[in-house]
């Protein structure tokens, strides 16, 4: 039986392959230390979880709630983003809250994309700002990921090279998987950049809270103009670790907003209202929280860089995002990501992420997340030692790389 039309669209899922091997190998008593996944495993901030729990069984809060987000939320957000980056924002037309950023960018992708409108997407990227343009019956053309001077013309020669014209560029500071991080410079350039060529900005900021070394990222909608082309989107996942919870936003232009809002309001009625009290009160409220759960990632992060550099693995220090971004070992990285990701499971019991799923281009590399204690990362490293100090060829399930063809 064909497959259907969307479906056909979608490549396989190449996080799948890596989870089943992680299935066999717990179903046979391995100890896997899980790195793949960016699922935090940091409990959500006491005070959210209070303002949950009062919440919970009041009048009204198990009825259907707002698709657009309720209005303490939504003013808790635009109050965020005059505090961190300066920003003003009208809570009525310039922001929406979503089910977590991911279903946000799927539901603009939807929103303004006509059957065979480009966009540009970063690769390697987080899948969904590609699948979503895909799904909506776009196409997409791939530019580099990383924000150098490079990178703009590689964005000239992607227009000058599609037709029809390109509808909107995406980008992703701090970046999921590379971890770059973007500067305001770069965003003046790329507001004029997109001035220039009349296409929209898709920023996607969830990581804005994740970084080290007290260099906070910015957001683009501090460039002045910016407001007139760019949609940006964040998430309540990773800053106070609420990811099941599915708690995101967009804000900016009024334009995208309100085609993002009407889409949305097809599909949904918004999250469950106890969930948005919680997450207006985590905006609004005191932000220990925040520096903790930065300095607990910065201690996994330098855990990580020292015990797998000890242990024979040089992996790039990011400075912000929880992830690594790290070539795989020169012995193994003709086998390819998904190989060597499947290999690490099997021999080592560590699971990372194959960077092949987040693009062509991430052939080579693996994400390495930082979800697990440093104890377990410790842990990690010392598997990973064992299992390069192997080598190669003596691995049964390997064929020897001067024997391939």
């Amino acid at each position: 039986m064909d497959e259907f039309h969307r479906i056909r669209r979608l490549p396989p899922y190449v996080f799948e392959t890596v989870n089943r091997a992680k299935a066999v190998a717990r179903n046979e008593g391995a100890d896997i230390v899980d790195l793949g996944m960016g699922n935090p495993d940091l409990p959500a901030p006491a005070h959210v979880l209070e303002k949950m729990k009062e919440t919970l069984g009041k009048s009204r809060t198990d009825r259907y709630s707002s698709s657009k987000g309720i209005t303490g939320l939504r003013r808790a957000q635009a109050a965020y983003y005059a505090r961190r980056f300066g920003v003003k924002l009208n809570p009525e037309t310039q922001i929406v809250a979503t089910l977590g950023s991911k279903e946000g960018f799927a539901n603009v992708a939807q929103a303004i994309t006509a059957p065979g409108d480009v966009v540009l997407v970063p690769d390697p990227s987080y899948p969904i700002h590609a699948f979503g343009f895909l799904m909506a019956g776009g196409a997409v053309r791939s530019v580099p990921s990383e924000p150098t001077p490079e990178f703009f013309p590689a964005l000239e020669r992607a227009i000058a090279h599609s037709i029809p014209k390109p509808i909107a560029v995406v980008v992703c500071y701090p970046s999921n998987p590379t971890a770059f991080v973007a500067d305001l410079d770069f965003y003046k350039d790329l507001v004029a950049f997109a001035k220039k060529h009349g296409i929209f900005i898709l920023s996607d900021l969830a990581y804005a809270e994740v970084y080290f070394d007290g260099n906070p990222p910015p957001s683009v909608l501090q460039v002045p103009g910016a407001m007139d082309i760019t949609v940006e989107f964040t998430s309540m996942s990773k800053t106070f670790s609420m990811a099941g919870w599915r708690m995101g936003f967009a804000v900016g232009n009024e334009r995208l907003i309100s085609a993002l809002t009407r889409v949305k309001s097809y599909l949904d009625y918004g999250a469950f209202t106890p969930i948005q009290v919680a997450a207006a009160a985590a905006l609004s409220g005191p932000e220990d929280c925040i520096r903790e759960m930065r300095d607990i990632y910065t201690k996994r992060r330098d855990v990580l860089i020292d015990s797998f550099g000890r242990a024979g693995w040089q992996v790039p220090s990011p400075s912000a995002s929880m992830f690594a971004w790290s070539p795989i070992p020169e012995p193994f990285r003709e086998m390819g990501s998904v190989e060597f990701s499947k290999l690490l499971v099997e021999k080592a019991s560590v699971a990372v992420s194959p960077g092949t799923g987040f693009g062509e281009r991430g052939e080579g590399f693996v994400r390495i997340a930082l979800v697990e204690n440093e104890q377990r990362i410790r842990q990690a490293a010392r598997n990973i030692r064992r299992f390069l100090d192997t080598g190669i060829e003596t691995l049964h399930n390997v064929v020897p790389l001067a024997n391939r063809r």
